[in-house]
């Protein structure tokens, strides 16, 4: 298993708040009057809750040694490291991964205060723009020796 660990090096997950939760609920206690009155077959509007809790449980992007995985609602898509020309920023601080073809996928919850994080995550692969970490910051971690040996 501490092979296992060392093999993946850093890793951080970027996705929604759990407190988001608590503005779920809310939508769901404020459509029980509407879904369960006297008008019949509103209980369908239970969806739009239970669409927003998936979306929430769902929707990450996930940084590792070997590159991003980008989850979303109804989609999985795995960008390694060396398939990434660059990161594009949006007008909203939103961050998209340029591929080396020109297409850009979207990073669900990234942001730009973000890119220091895959910086180290990347082990210097992605350049930090920010200018907050040194190049002996970037380095691999170094491997923990197991007792023993």
């Amino acid at each position: 298993m501490a092979e296992k660990e060392q093999d993946e090096g850093r890793k951080a997950v970027f996705r929604i708040p759990r407190t988001s939760f608590m503005a779920i609920a809310l939508l769901t206690i404020c459509v029980t009057p509407v879904a369960l009155g006297d008008i019949p077959y509103l209980q369908w509007l239970y969806i739009f809750p239970i669409a927003l809790a998936v979306f929430v449980v769902r929707t990450r992007t996930i940084a590792t040694r070997s590159g991003l995985a980008v989850r979303t609602m109804f989609g999985h898509r795995d960008v390694p490291w060396s398939s990434l020309k660059g990161l594009a920023i949006t007008k909203k601080a939103r961050v998209q991964a340029v591929l080396k073809d020109d297409t850009k996928v979207p990073l669900p919850t990234v942001r730009t205060r973000h890119l220091p994080v895959l910086s180290l995550v990347s082990e210097g692969l992605v350049a930090d723009p920010s200018g907050l970490l040194d190049a002996e910051d970037i380095k691999p971690a170094e491997p923990k020796a197991t007792p023993g040996e």
